[in-house]
């Protein structure tokens, strides 16, 4: 109770130290609402990023096949090729998927889209790692980065094919959602 205004205050402010120069309050009023809590984007936010991860993986077609092509990537070898099916056609499904998900994006089929272009990048990056088709020293820098850094992406991945199952699943097993756009 604020003894000389005669009433109860809702909050108290501590004091910090003199020289940190700041003041914490208890106060309802001065609470921040945690970070991770938004709204989920509207059709038209998804439809958009649909769009644009389509033309990236357009580009990427593009400029891994024809112009300037794998070739001119300095550090690639001629072993890229035994890996070149499986990149095309991951990044292919996910255009696809993204091209569909523009006229139709249940939640459902956004998860089965997920699972599947998850999958082939899983199988390229594990091929990936079987042929090496890079001219790196494996016991360099780059080359144990580089290692390091499929690595990741494979059990990354994986993690990704199981959460891509169960939110598949739990789609499947529940009531249609409003996200779909038509």
């Amino acid at each position: 109770m604020d003894v000389e205004a005669g009433r109860t205050t809702a909050h108290r402010r501590v004091e910090v130290p003199a020289g940190l120069g700041a003041t914490m309050s208890t106060s309802p009023v001065h609470r921040t609402s945690p970070a991770h809590v938004h709204a989920p984007p509207g059709p038209a936010s998804r439809r958009f990023g649909y769009v644009v991860g389509a033309c990236v993986d357009a580009l990427l077609l593009y400029l891994i096949n024809i112009n300037p092509g794998w070739e001119a990537v300095p550090f690639l070898t001629s072993g890229t090729i035994q890996v070149l099916g499986l990149v095309n056609a991951s990044i292919a499904v996910s255009l696809v998927a993204n091209l569909v998900y523009v006229v139709w994006d249940p939640r459902w089929l956004r998860s089965l889209g997920e699972l599947a272009t998850t999958s082939i990048g899983v199988l390229a990056l594990v091929r990936f790692w079987r042929v090496w088709p890079v001219d790196l020293p494996d016991h360099s820098a780059w080359g144990v980065t580089a290692r390091i850094a499929v690595a990741a992406g494979i059990v990354g991945g994986l993690i990704g094919i199981l959460a891509s199952t169960v939110r598949f699943v739990g789609a499947v097993a529940s009531p249609p959602d409003d996200s779909v756009t038509r």
